[in-house]
């Protein structure tokens, strides 16, 4: 079955043209154009990925994904006509798994989609059974189920979230740059911004870590980037 995507941009015009570049490559697209048809059409049809306008009306795609990511864990690129750097931040912390911003080439949309798409598809032909477990301290993460334990207690993460944890955790001790990190989690080399690993390093710290101001399990190598201390 195709995988499914959702394009939520209130100009129709780029929403169709990048609707149609993206059934050219197989995938099936639904279109929305403010951010309560957003919410709506996510639940109706389930899709795979969102792309995600900033600048909506009726609700603006901040709140859109704050309000999805209360319940699920689609990747979600969000779009912005704008260079300044707090909507590109913003977004991040707010759950997005990544940023583009406005006029950008359809073959770098489209890399990135193909790189989410991919991690998608693994989760979702991955077994139930035998699962690979890294315990480190209190701490449980089950690679096959894609699932984080604190405390016999599971921690909600995006999958952006949970690949950056488990690439760190796989390879613990081992320091990576944010180059590194982008390339080998997100799948993109010179279209990549490190900021996005940074935020996500942060959203994740708030998630997994008793006090994110002082880390144990994901490290900062000062001047180098990060790695995962098993405890």
């Amino acid at each position: 079955m195709n995988n499914k995507i959702l394009v939520v941009d209130d100009e129709r015009p780029i929403a169709d043209i990048i609707k149609y570049n993206l059934e050219k490559e197989g995938y099936k697209v639904f279109i929305a154009e403010d951010g309560q048809q957003a919410i709506d059409s996510t639940y109706e049809h389930k899709p795979d990925l969102i792309i995600l306008d900033i600048m909506l009306p009726v609700m603006d795609g901040f709140t859109v994904c704050k309000k999805l990511r209360e319940n699920i864990n689609t990747p979600i690129i969000m779009l912005t006509a704008k260079e300044e750097e707090v909507d590109k931040v913003l977004g991040l912390e707010l759950g997005a798994d990544d940023y583009m911003t406005k006029p950008f080439s359809f073959r770098e949309l489209l890399a990135r989609v193909k790189a989410n798409i991919r991690r998608v598809n693994f989760l979702n032909n991955s077994s139930e059974g035998g699962g690979q477990i890294i315990k480190s301290n209190n701490l449980i993460i089950d690679l096959n189920k894609y699932e984080v334990r604190k405390d016999d207690k599971i921690i909600e993460l995006t999958l952006r979230e949970f690949e950056l944890l488990k690439y760190l955790a796989q390879n613990a001790e081992q320091v990576f740059s944010r180059e590194t990190l982008l390339e080998e989690v997100w799948g993109y080399e010179y279209y990549g911004d490190v900021r996005t690993v940074d935020v996500t390093v942060r959203r994740l710290r708030e998630k997994i870590e008793d006090d994110p101001s002082n880390a144990k399990y994901v490290q900062t190598k000062r001047g180098v980037g990060y790695y995962f201390r098993r405890i």
